[in-house]
Formats: structure tokens, sequence, C-alpha cells
């Protein structure tokens, strides 16, 4: 009996020990973070935007880190399979996902989607910012984003716009254009950019919001013109063409990468990777790489980009309703 009445009053000490020794865990694991190589997810091939963006982070994070950071390309499904890898994997900081705007579309096109962007994620901070680039056909008449936006008011023939596929985005800027404008045009979904841009270019269509990378290639060929680039303003990349909104007030289509990982990081851990990350998106090495790609640096607090993200779902969801676009 004696015995267990020391054992009880030792166990409140125990417990109260046990208690404040319980908060230090995440703040330890951080310290010691990373103790092992630390996975970078890419919800896409390697060769695209998002395998060059994970891969120039990769080699920031090995270096700054002193611990091999190494990409895992998941392309397939909208992104889907990447983010859902992400969204199983444990809180610990060593799997992280590369999202692009697609991950926020995803909730308005796929009514399946196994988790939430945003509430099945940790948000840790944005990468880059960047727009779409609407260009015809050097045979069309308008010259300026005020003569396009007039021609579409005005013009009697059917008028049909390009993308790279359903859901893309550069069907969702052509279907917000249509409703800011409150014109009609038949959308001709293409399996994929190229084919897209050989469609303008052989006249199969008569406009595509297309990615900047590419259409300024062929701008520079001389085998399609810019019209207006479609973020709420002009980019560095290309001071003279003007800002759809410049035309068309409201009109903002923003195209985004950022670093995002599993539901309940710790607030320790969250704070050590976006403290390494930030300080990466705001180095002029990157900021001059994100211009060259017609991108601007971006970065944010956590809180900011679970924010713009939400932010980003509504307005998507809204247009994929009201347009009543179908992923088939």
């Amino acid at each position: 009996m004696h015995f267990i009445s020391g054992s009880r009053n030792k166990l409140p000490l125990l417990l109260v020990a046990f208690g404040l020794a319980m908060p230090m865990v995440p703040a330890q694991a951080a310290d010691n973070y990373p103790s092992r190589p630390v996975r970078i997810v890419t919800p896409a091939a390697p060769g695209g935007t998002t395998d060059f963006l994970a891969r120039l982070l990769a080699a920031h994070l090995s270096k700054a880190w002193n611990q091999q950071a190494i990409v895992d390309n998941r392309g397939s499904a909208s992104g889907v399979n990447g983010a859902q890898i992400v969204q199983e994997a444990a809180p610990d900081g060593y799997t992280l996902l590369i999202p692009y705007h697609q991950h926020t579309v995803n909730a308005a096109l796929l009514p399946k989607l196994p988790y939430h962007p945003v509430n099945d994620f940790t948000p840790i901070t944005q990468m880059t910012e960047g727009g779409l680039l609407l260009v015809v056909n050097p045979s069309h008449p308008a010259k300026t984003a005020k003569d396009f936006v007039q021609w579409s008011k005005t013009t009697k023939d059917p008028i049909n716009f390009g993308s790279a596929g359903i859901g893309s985005g550069g069907h969702l800027a052509g279907e917000l254009y249509k409703l800011m404008t409150n014109t009609k045009a038949q959308h001709i979904p293409y399996k994929g950019t190229g084919p897209a841009i050989i469609g303008l270019i052989g006249g199969e269509y008569h406009y595509n919001f297309m990615g900047l990378t590419g259409a300024f290639a062929q701008v520079r060929a001389g085998k399609l013109r810019a019209i207006a680039v479609s973020g709420p303003k002009r980019i560095k990349a290309a001071p003279d063409v003007p800002a759809m909104a410049e035309a068309l007030p409201g009109f903002s289509v923003v195209g985004w990468y950022g670093v995002i990982g599993p539901a309940k990081l710790p607030k320790p851990l969250l704070t050590k990777i976006h403290a390494e990350v930030a300080s990466y998106v705001k180095s002029a090495e990157f900021g001059k790489v994100a211009e060259t790609n017609g991108s601007e640096a971006v970065t944010n607090s956590p809180e900011e980009f679970r924010q713009f993200m939400l932010n980003d779902m509504k307005k998507w969801s809204d247009v994929v309703k009201r347009a009543g676009i179908k992923v088939q």
C-alpha cells in the first residue's frame, strides 16, 4: 500500500513534467530539420514551368540546408495525383508540393476531388505570379486591346476562341472575357498548347489566351500578334503590350505557383520552411528568372497565401458555374 500511495503522489508531477515537455517537440524537430532528404512533389511532367521552378527551389534548399531536396514529378489528372500524395503525407516537412493555378481551379472543375485544395494542406508561400497573353493571327483586324474589345462586340461573324483544352487557363480566361463583355464565342479545345498554336497560326479560330513564354516566341517570329496581357497591369518583359484591364476594367487572369505542405504542419517547421523559401524568392537571382519567363516573383505569409487561394477558388468556381463548363 505504501508503494501505491507513493506512486500516486508522484503521478501529478510526472504528468506536469510530460506536459511541459510536449510543446518543445515541434520546436526541437524544427531545430534539427531537415535531417534527411526533402521531397518536392510537382503535379506536372518534367520539362514544364512547374518542374523548372521545383528544380530551382530544390537546388537552393539543398545548398541552404546542406541536405538533399529531391524533385518528384507526378504529372497526371490535372495535378490531382501529385497533390494527393502530399495531402496524405505526414506533416513533418519532408514532403512539399509546388502547386499552380490549376490546384484551386480543380475545386470547380472536378466534383469528386478527393481533397479540399486549401483546407487539406498548409499554405507556405507564393513564388510567382503572371498572366496569359491574348494573341491573334496577324491577319486579325484588331491591333490593340481596345480594338479587340470593339471587334468582339460589333462583328457580325461567328467568333471562335481556342485553348489547350477544357478547363485550361486559356479556356477559363476566354470564358471570363465572354462574361465580362457579354459576347458570344465558341470554344475550340485542342489537345495541348502546341496544337492550339498551330491552329491559330493556320487561321482555324480567332484568338487565344496563351502562356507567356510560348506565345511570345510566336509573336517574335511574326506568326502571331500580341493584343494584351491578362493580368491587372503591364509586365516588365513586354512593357509595350497593354493589360486587358486597360480596355476592359476589372479583367484579371493571373497564373501563380507556390509551395504548400500537408495539413497541420507544426508552426516551428512552417516558420523555418517559409523563411528559407521566401528568402530565395526575394533574391535577385530568382527575380531575374521569373521576369525572363514573363512572371513576377511574389512572396507572402502563410495566411495571406491561404486567403489568396481561397479567393482564387471562389472566383473560378463562379466563372465555371456561370459559363456552364463541364469536364468531359
